[in-house]
């Protein structure tokens, strides 16, 4: 696994409207830096107003400072086919996503499946915990 693709809205924060970061967000993203050199952020939200998100986030201490210039995949068709990601094999790369509609065909083996986070809001969600421990035994099972 050479890239983490991680989607926005309802993975790492409620929405594009809303922003509220999921509980545990700052860890994971550290986890996932630890894990992999490269994270890219794959999402339906267009760059301008991702960049504000992400940038936001960095500057509350939310996240990481690095995630403010996290990279962004600009894409295009009704899924995220991990082709769209430059200078790597799409089975290089894991897309951690909320909605499987978004899954390319044949790149379903490259998707790790993160519960939604929706309303209510509960800070008992621990998803981001389970799906970094799910990239750290992946990552362990390419050694």
């Amino acid at each position: 696994m050479n890239v983490i693709a991680l989607d926005l809205e309802g993975t790492l924060i409620s929405n594009a409207m809303s922003q509220i970061p999921r509980p545990g967000l700052f860890e994971f993203l550290q986890e996932c830096q630890s894990i992999c050199d490269r994270i890219v952020l794959f999402t339906t939200v267009n760059e301008a107003a991702a960049r504000k998100i992400v940038v936001l986030l960095a500057e509350e201490g939310l996240a990481p400072a690095w995630f403010a210039d996290i990279e962004y995949v600009k894409w295009e068709g009704e899924t995220k086919d991990l082709g769209f990601i430059r200078g790597v094999a799409p089975k290089e790369c894991v897309l951690v996503d909320d909605f499987h509609i978004y899954v390319h065909p044949g790149q379903e083996e490259q998707w790790i499946q993160i519960e939604q986070f929706d309303t209510p809001y509960s800070e008992e969600d621990s998803e981001l915990s389970r799906v970094a421990q799910l990239l750290a035994e992946r990552k362990g099972d390419h050694h």
